[in-house]
């Protein structure tokens, strides 16, 4: 009896299998059920907290895809919203990929003024499978396309969160192509009751919903609008630094919508992120879309059975509110900013605010430590030496003005002569130094009112200055902008084999959406510097000009934390910043993955470490996240190769802190590095240890 009712639950699992048209075959128990009838798949997962998180999604085409989307405790779920759908809109333009501006790296191209089309994805439907990678659940259906772009929707449900990911996962064949996207929920019958996002000040606002309402593009905080209704409310929001390709400015360019008829081409009613496809209207990449990557066109959704500024508040959670969380022992360090507060302030006539706006923004991002990279465009910094000493004095007089105890605003200029490319000076203390010297000056002079002087004729003169002041420079957007073919064409000179030259400054340049990190270009260079047998370190960059409350300032930012536990104090030097640099005591993050101790074998990063001859080695690291972790990568060479072994985080859920243990053999490799990368492509990234 026992069999038979086996062989029949069998049989009906096969009938309501090839009804239904689902391929499970990939589908493990990780927590989340699947429920398959005909046209409808019913997912239900563990979205912490001892809450559930259900979505029925309807495959009928003649439907809208998401029939309902409900959360809280089991038993007692809430619907937050029905018969929704997703939607896109993908920019198709044309990429400049001229070896002599970086090719895929390029960064100085202006995608918006060529020719560029703009194209509804349509959504058709088809073959749908539910697969499982460790907590995370993901529902593909076929197809998405749009112009030469095909693939598939994918959803993405994470265990542990009301959080899912929608995406439309497409590739072309077309070479040098660069995109934009659009996306978000429309409502098909229903709209939501209000819509809501925060302004720049912070404040939350409110619009009914009616589906007569034109769409118009909204200035928000936070990158998200949200949706509200009796029973919750649904945040819809982009990865918070992959979604904004690299520009000069972080203007808040609307990144979010509502309403109908978006672009004349979504008709229903809806909610979403958008870009702008002019930018700030200087350089305008767009994202990179080689030929046959996957380019994930997605955005995230939070389900919330709160309001709107509870849902709100729990989207702020990921980014900690848009600032660098406090790490004990570390200090947050952020650099290359060409505000020209000196130039287009102090010394333009106008009023010289007690508290300039863009310090206290710095602040409020969590900063401890600001580089300023002043004079690059305004500035004199070849002479007349007259006004060259005051804009350095000026300089000088307001970044001690504007420091305390906790922030340090530091002078710092991207200096751009002697060396090739563009590259930033950094000093441990205020220094006067000119960019030229006639022949008529000496190398150092004592001014009656600057005091010591110094005048630069070439690139000697320009590392004794460096070694003298036991100064520090690095090359800034390396293979790409003014940068391009640099640090390589100088490899091999005595100023970049020197200690004064620490390496070069990372910034995701390029964007590419197929990625599962952010850029690689100076990653890779990174590791090229190790195997040319060099001891170099990178830092991160900001590379952005204007800071104000305004802006989307936080989408553009990195940030290095130093080892520290203390902020120098202004009038004391700035010693101690350069010194950690120097020794590569740092990691570079995004925010949101935070690597607090790192070591291996018991050495930390900067440090060398003698390998027994097996080469076997314990990576050990603890790590702190926000989003839920995708993967690690051990990254070493030998010289000549690179390696790189991956180990899956997929297991994770959000909001973590662990410690990690991992095994690797390291024979015959000359140093080695770690990555750490999330869902939403945030990470962080160590030094390198060097191996003996």
């Amino acid at each position: 009896m026992k069999k038979n009712i086996t062989l029949l639950l069998i049989a009906c699992f096969s009938v309501f299998y090839a009804n239904a048209q689902v391929n499970l075959k990939s589908f493990k128990n990780n927590g989340t059920t699947v429920v398959s009838n005909k046209k409808e798949l019913v997912l239900t997962w563990p979205a912490g907290e001892s809450a559930v998180g259900k979505m029925i999604l309807n495959l009928d085409n003649a439907k809208p895809l998401f029939t309902s989307l409900q959360f809280g405790k089991k038993g007692a779920l809430k619907e937050i919203a029905t018969n929704l759908d997703p939607a896109f809109v993908l920019r198709v333009g044309k990429r400049t990929l001229s070896p002599s501006s970086g090719g895929w790296d390029v960064f100085f191209d202006r995608v918006p003024t060529r020719p560029y089309t703009t194209n509804l994805v349509k959504f058709e439907k088809g073959a749908t499978s539910v697969s499982t990678q460790g907590a995370q659940t993901i529902v593909k259906i076929a197809s998405v396309s749009a112009e030469t772009f095909k693939g598939a929707l994918e959803i993405t449900l994470y265990n542990g969160s009301p959080l899912f990911n929608v995406a439309a996962v497409v590739a072309t064949a077309k070479d040098s192509t660069a995109i934009l996207y659009d996306a978000g929920l429309v409502n098909k019958k229903e709209v939501w009751a209000n819509v809501a996002w925060s302004d720049v000040k912070g404040n939350i606002l409110k619009d009914k919903g009616v589906k007569t309402d034109a769409s118009k593009n909204l200035e928000v905080k936070y990158r998200t609008v949200i949706g509200e209704n009796n029973g919750g409310s649904l945040a819809l929001f982009p990865a918070p630094h992959q979604y904004f390709y690299p520009l000069d400015e972080a203007f808040n360019l609307k990144f979010t919508w509502k309403g109908s008829n978006y672009l004349n081409l979504i008709p229903d009613f809806g909610i979403g992120i958008r870009q702008d496809p002019v930018g700030d209207k200087r350089f305008v990449p767009w994202f990179n879309a080689p030929p046959h990557t996957a380019q994930r066109l997605n955005f995230f959704c939070l389900l919330s059975t709160g309001k709107a500024d509870a849902a709100l508040t729990a989207v702020k959670k990921f980014t900690h509110n848009d600032s660098y969380a406090v790490l004990p022992g570390y200090k947050t360090m952020a650099s290359h900013f060409h505000n020209e507060f000196i130039s287009d302030v102090v010394l333009s006539g106008k009023p010289i605010p007690e508290k300039p706006e863009f310090v206290d923004v710095l602040k409020k991002a969590g900063l401890n430590i600001v580089k300023l990279a002043e004079f690059h465009g305004p500035g004199h910094p070849k002479g007349p030496d007259s006004i060259r000493l005051k804009e350095l004095d000026a300089l000088f007089t307001q970044t001690k003005r504007l420091s305390d105890p906790n922030f340090l605003l530091l002078p710092g200029e991207e200096a751009n002569n002697f060396y090739g490319g563009h590259w930033l000076a950094f000093f441990p203390k205020p220094v006067y130094w000119i960019m030229s010297r006639n022949n008529d000056k000496p190398f150092e002079t004592n001014d009656p009112k600057y005091g010591k002087v110094y005048r630069i004729n070439d690139k000697a003169e320009m590392l004794k200055l460096l070694e003298k002041e036991k100064g520090l420079a690095w090359t800034a957007h390396a293979r790409t902008k003014a940068s391009t073919g640099y640090p390589d064409k100088y490899k091999d000179e005595d100023f970049f084999k020197s200690e004064t030259f620490m390496g070069a400054a990372w910034k995701a340049i390029p964007a590419d959406l197929s990625l599962p990190t952010l850029s690689k270009r100076v990653l890779n260079l990174m590791d090229d510097m190790a195997n040319w047998g060099l001891k170099k370190h990178v830092i991160s960059e900001a590379d952005i000009f204007t800071i104000t409350e305004q802006n989307e300032m936080y989408a553009h930012l990195n940030v290095n934390y130093l080892q520290m536990d203390k902020v120098p104090n202004y009038a004391d030097g700035w010693q101690p910043v350069l010194d950690v640099m120097r020794k590569g005591k740092f990691f570079v993050s995004s925010g949101e993955v935070l690597i607090p101790t790192f070591s291996i074998n018991g050495k930390g990063a900067g440090e060398t470490l003698k390998l027994d001859q097996a080469g076997k080695a314990n990576v050990s690291m603890q790590l702190n996240w926000t989003f839920p972790m995708s993967f690690v990568e051990i990254v070493s060479g030998d010289g000549q190769k690179v390696y790189r072994d991956k180990i899956n985080l997929n297991t994770t859920q959000a909001f973590g802190k662990k410690d990690f243990k991992w095994p690797v053999n390291l024979k015959g490799r000359k140093w080695v590095r770690v990555e750490a990368w999330d869902i939403a492509t945030n990470g962080a990234f160590t030094q390198m240890v060097w191996l003996e």
